[in-house]
């Protein structure tokens, strides 16, 4: 497993030590990112090699994990991958394990690419969480949220989205940036300190919802291309 290294002044995210103290711990104080540092037993790689060739993403059931003819490491790895989905579930959560060689791409993005390559924040319209894990091959980058600019507030940006809008800058442009997601995409700022979540750390990070008491957690999906091993991701 890679070993976790965050940005060592960075206020938001916080370590946990359990699943429980990942559940209870509140988002406050700044804090938008729970993270519980796990080195993980068992041979994922050999779980990956056996599930074939993923095309795109691959939603995996545990009837299928439970059929791979794997070793006694790679029985290890699926009995982490099994508990992990039990532990979300039994708090009421529906989390997916997907097998991962590539995501679809906006066709034509235009100013704004709003697939999840780009660096962007969750939203919902009511409160919830994000839950994260890869357990293998590529892992989820992070942004500070002050190495961050959304990336409709660049004026250039903002000129050309104002264009295919067609209108003026009111409340009709705002919500036309809501509707299609462009006011949840960022840019890092120059010297940006991109960080990784690494691999087998469980993740849970604030959405922006309305009230929310943190601003959200800045993230994206690793790039892939197809000399690069599988992901294994759990997501919720």
């Amino acid at each position: 497993m890679n070993p976790l290294t965050l940005p060592p002044d960075y206020i938001r995210i916080q370590r946990v030590n359990s699943f429980h103290e990942l559940v209870t711990t509140r988002f406050a104080g700044g804090v938008n990112a729970l993270c519980w540092p796990r080195t993980l037993p068992g041979d994922f790689s050999e779980v990956v090699m056996h599930l074939g060739d993923c095309q795109g993403v691959v939603a995996l059931d545990e009837s299928q994990l439970h059929a791979l003819p794997v070793s006694a490491a790679g029985r290890a790895a699926i009995h982490i991958l099994l508990e992990d989905l039990r532990l979300l579930r039994d708090h009421g959560l529906d989390p997916a394990l997907n097998c991962i060689n590539g995501y679809p791409r906006d066709v034509q993005p235009g100013p704004v690419s709003t697939d999840v390559f780009s660096f962007h924040a969750d939203s919902a319209t009511v409160e919830t969480d994000t839950w994260l894990c890869t357990y293998h091959g590529p892992t989820t980058e992070g942004l500070r949220n002050d190495e961050a600019q959304r990336r409709v507030d660049i004026p250039a940006t903002r000129a050309q989205l104002l264009q295919l809008y067609g209108g003026a800058d009111d409340d009709g442009f705002l919500g036309y940036l809501n509707q299609n997601c462009y006011d949840l995409h960022y840019a890092p700022v120059p010297q940006a300190r991109p960080f990784s979540f690494g691999q087998g750390n469980l993740w849970r990070i604030a959405v922006a919802y309305p009230g929310s008491p943190v601003p959200p957690c800045i993230h994206r999906a690793p790039e892939t291309t197809p000399e690069q091993p599988l992901r294994l991701l759990l997501i919720n």
